[in-house]
Formats: structure tokens, C-alpha cells, sequence
């Protein structure tokens, strides 16, 4: 593949043909924007705990195989039909049973994670029903799992896009009518919806996949599990660190700041952070595709980083200079409180597109133990700075910290896979790198600045600036005028 062919791949896995993120985006604004309305802050901080602690069973108990499984079936792309059947029969039979597991685990000890998590047992029962979404949840990821491994992208982005717009149309009403109450009824409900679309795009674009005998499967996935522990461990890490913090934030500032600290790092990772899973939904089969062929391996990381990096240009950029009208838009003037937040840690994203492209290839390596330990340490060190942050500086120096950590990750990924694989970053990505980085530093500047008629002018000037240079940039890339015009032709042709 052609490095104009690459980037194509990637712009075209990144918009998920014509549009599909940007739904989704859309349909995720509608729902926090209602969710905001009808509920608060304080709201916001149980459905974000509560969605938090799913989060951990979750991770607890599938083994990482929603990204084991990615690569195993990546990897028998070559193989015969009847080899590709079998990992994908052993790995729906996986998921089943870790879902079993899950729901088991969720509903016996509901009564000491309420305690933990709230401080009583009143929430015992609202936990226990959230075994149905856990469940749902897990068989939604297997039948999602074998779509993103067999690259069809098409079907992945219909059962995302389907899923959120039937999940939001219903969960409205319920928190329209039920308020709070309506929470663990909403997230249920929503992982239902997901599940059945997801099951109804499968059936349409692949032929049905049987269950394996439990011990057979077992047997035979020994070696996807034991690369998916060692993610899943790390996931796990991940998650309990983001939900200690959510109980750090509890104890000091109440669940109105647990609340306020999530609606910000929604923005973030939820919103912003959509570029990196449209991303990844290509960029990590066909980087594991290549093997340790060094030469590809570093062709596909730094059209990856560049894409990544153009395409987060313009919205770092918008946020910096737009964020608290984007705030009050998205939630309620009571949110107003996390501007600081994001406009410190939105600069952090612009480090995260290249250390995202970076960390990718431990995994794709299936470098399970340097993954381990990498993500062990970066969590300690986003725990501590979020603490810290969070304890002197309130949601600001939460922003501060969560820019100190991704200059962290970016610096210490950069020396991780030149020392591990002898992969280096081209000297005209870091060109691109410094330049963008030095763009979004006079934008924060002149944000914060007092309104003023030439601080308006000059944010426009540079938002435009950006935009167009991210456009010529990417034209130059992948020649966007002509592919736009080839899209406009078949799509004209097909009708």
C-alpha cells in the first residue's frame, strides 16, 4: 500500500464513510444536553459512578478480549475459511461466558459496592440491575469485536450509529418523566437497544457463528486470553483510576463536582476523543496486519500520527477559543464551572495524537508485559496528578494536570518504542507537531484575554487559519478534492 493509499484508508476509517462519527457525535450532545437538563450536576455524578463501577466489572471480567480478539481474527486474515470460523466460534463462546461471570459477580456483591461507591447500601439494588446492561453490554462487544477484526467498517458504523439513535430516543422520555430514577432504567435500556441492532447488522453483513463447547473454547483461546488478561489488567488499572478519582472528588467536593469533573472529561475523551476511536477502529488491524516489519510499522504510525494531528488542529483550536459558549450549549449555565478544565486539558489532546498512535504498536506487537507495565505506570502518574491537581487547583488544576500527564505519555511513548522497536517519528511530523502546538498556545492566550472586538477578530483570523491549513494539508496528503469529487460520482452512480 502507497502512502497515498494509506492515508485514504485512514480518512476514509476515520469518517467512517460519510459522516457516521459526526451522527454519533451529534446524537452524544443531544443526550448529555437533555441528560444536563433533566438531572444536574449532582445527577450527572450518580449516573457517572454508576456507569463507572459497570465499567470495572466489565473490564474485570472480559480478559480483554474485545481487543485480543481484534487481533487474533486480524491475524488469521490469511487463513483458511474454516481457520477463520473456528476464532471466531472460540471467541463468541469466550465472550458468553465472560458475561455469565460478569452478571454473577455484579449481582453478589451489589451490597459492598454501594457501600464503597455512595457510602451505604441504598444504591445495592440499583447496581444489581445493571447486571441486565453488563449483560447486553458484553455480547454487544463480542458481535462488535468480530466486525472491527474482519474490517467491516460499514457494518461497525451502522450498529454504532443505529444503536445511539434508538438508545437516545428512548432514554429522553425516561429521563424526561423519571428524573434521577431514570437512570439505571436509561443505561439498561440503552445496552439492550445496542445489542440487537448490533446482532441485526451482523446477521446481514456475515454469516452466523456458532458457540463451541465451553472447554473446547477454553482450550483453544488459551493464547488470546492470555495476551487479552494482560489488556484486560491494564484496563482494569485504567478504570479503577478513573473511578478512585470520581470517589477522591466525592469525599472533598460532593457529587455536584463529581458531576462537574465527568461533563469535562466527557468533552474530552467522549467528544474529542471520538477522532481516536474512529481511528482506532481501522488503524489497529492494519498496523497488526504488518507484523515487525519495521519499514511498514513505521509508514502506518506516522501517516497515523499526521492525520491524527490535522484532524485535531481545528478543534482543539475551536474549544480553546469558543469554550464557554460550547459548554453552555452542551449542558446548562450550571456547568459553566468546567471551562478551566477543558481549555487546559483540550491542549492535552494535541500530545495525545501522536502518543496515541505510538501506544498502539506495544499491542499490536502482543508486547503484553512492556503493555503491563507501561500502562501501570502511566496510571500512577495520571492518579497522582489529578489528585494533586484536583486538591490545590479545584476542575483547573484538574485541566493542568491532565496537560502535564499527556506531555508525560507523548515524551516517555517517543522513547519507549525507539528504545523496544527502533521506531522513530519522521523529522516533518514534529515539524507539523511544533507548529500546531505553538498555534494552540496563542489561541489559549488570546482566549484569555477580556472580550474585546480585536480579541473576537484575531480568534476568528486563527480559526480559520487553522482550518485551512489542516484542509491544504490533507489535500496535499491524499488529494481530498478528488476523492470528495470520486465519492460524489459513485454516490450519484448508485442512484
Amino acid at each position: 500500500m502507497d502512502s497515498k493509499m494509506s492515508y485514504q484508508s485512514m480518512l476514509k476509517a476515520t469518517t467512517l464513510f460519510g459522516g457516521v462519527q459526526v451522527a454519533n457525535i451529534l446524537m452524544a450532545l443531544l443526550r448529555s444536553k437533555f441528560i444536563a437538563l433533566f438531572i444536574g450536576p449532582a445527577g450527572m455524578g450518580i449516573a457517572s459512578l454508576l456507569m463507572a463501577t459497570l465499567n470495572v466489572v466489565l473490564a474485570i471480567t472480559n480478559l480483554g478480549l474485545d481487543r485480543s480478539g481484534v487481533k487474533e481474527i486480524a491475524a488469521y486474515e490469511s487463513q483458511s475459511e474454516n481457520d477463520q470460523k473456528n476464532i471466531l466460534s472460540v471467541l463468541k463462546t469466550l465472550f458468553f461466558i465472560s458475561a455469565i461471570i460478569g452478571v454473577l459477580l455484579l449481582l453478589i456483591t451489589a451490597p459492598w459496592i454501594s457501600v464503597l461507591t455512595f457510602g451505604d447500601n441504598h444504591y445495592a439494588s440499583h447496581i444489581r440491575a445493571l447486571s441486565l446492561a453488563l449483560l447486553f453490554r458484553q455480547l454487544t462487544q463480542s458481535t462488535l469485536t468480530r466486525l472491527q477484526g474482519l474490517r467491516k467498517l460499514r457494518g461497525l458504523a451502522k450498529a454504532n450509529v443505529w444503536g445511539n439513535f434508538l438508545a437516545l430516543l428512548v432514554t429522553i422520555p425516561l429521563y424526561y418523566y423519571w428524573r434521577i430514577d431514570a437512570i439505571v432504567p436509561a443505561i439498561a435500556l440503552s445496552a439492550m437497544i445496542s445489542f440487537i441492532v448490533a446482532r441485526f447488522v451482523d446477521a446481514r453483513d456475515n454469516q452466523p457463528t456458532v458457540f463451541m463447547a465451553p472447554l473446547k473454547a477454553w482450550r483453544q483461546g488459551t493464547e488470546m486470553m492470555r495476551l487479552g488478561l494482560m489488556l484486560s489488567l491494564s484496563s482494569i488499572v485504567t478504570l479503577l483510576v478513573g473511578y478512585g478519582m470520581q470517589l477522591f472528588i466525592s469525599g472533598i467536593g460532593g457529587l455536584t463536582q463529581v458531576g462537574l469533573y465527568n461533563a469535562g472529561f466527557l468533552i474530552l475523551n467522549t467528544y474529542v476523543g471520538l477522532i481516536f476511536t474512529a481511528m482506532g477502529t481501522d488503524y489497529f488491524p492494519r498496523l497488526s496486519s504488518v507484523g515487525e516489519d519495521l519499514d511498514k510499522t513505521k509508514m502506518i504510525v506516522g501517516n497515523q500520527a499526521e492525520m491524527a494531528t490535522l484532524l485535531m488542529l481545528p478543534i482543539i483550536v475551536i474549544f480553546l477559543a469558543l469554550a464557554p459558549w460550547i459548554i453552555t450549549l452542551l449542558y446548562t449555565a450550571e456547568f459553566e464551572a468546567v471551562v478551566p478544565l477543558v481549555r487546559w486539558g483540550i491542549l492535552g489532546m494535541l500530545f495525545k495524537a501522536v502518543s496515541f498512535s505510538l501506544g498502539y504498536v506495544i499491542i499490536a506487537r502482543g508486547d503484553s508485559k512492556l503493555f503491563l507495565r507501561t500502562t501501570l505506570f502511566f496510571n500512577a502518574i495520571l492518579f497522582t496528578l489529578n489528585a494533586l491537581g484536583y486538591y490545590y487547583g479545584g476542575l483547573s488544576g484538574l485541566g493542568l494536570s491532565f496537560l502535564m500527564y499527556y506531555i508525560i505519555h507523548f515524551s516517555s511513548l517517543i522513547l519507549i518504542v525507539r528504545w523496544r522497536y527502533a521506531l522513530t517519528l519522521s523529522r516533518s511530523l514534529y515539524v507539523l507537531f511544533f507548529f500546531g502546538l505553538i498555534l494552540c498556545i496563542v489561541v489559549h492566550m488570546i482566549g484569555s484575554m477580556p472580550s474585546s472586538v480585536l480579541q473576537i477578530a484575531l480568534t476568528a483570523i486563527l480559526i480559520v487559519i487553522t482550518c485551512l491549513f489542516s484542509l491544504y494539508r490533507l489535500n496535499q496528503r491524499i488529494d481530498l478534492v478528488h476523492l470528495l469529487r470520486s465519492k460524489k460520482d459513485q454516490d450519484f452512480d448508485e442512484h
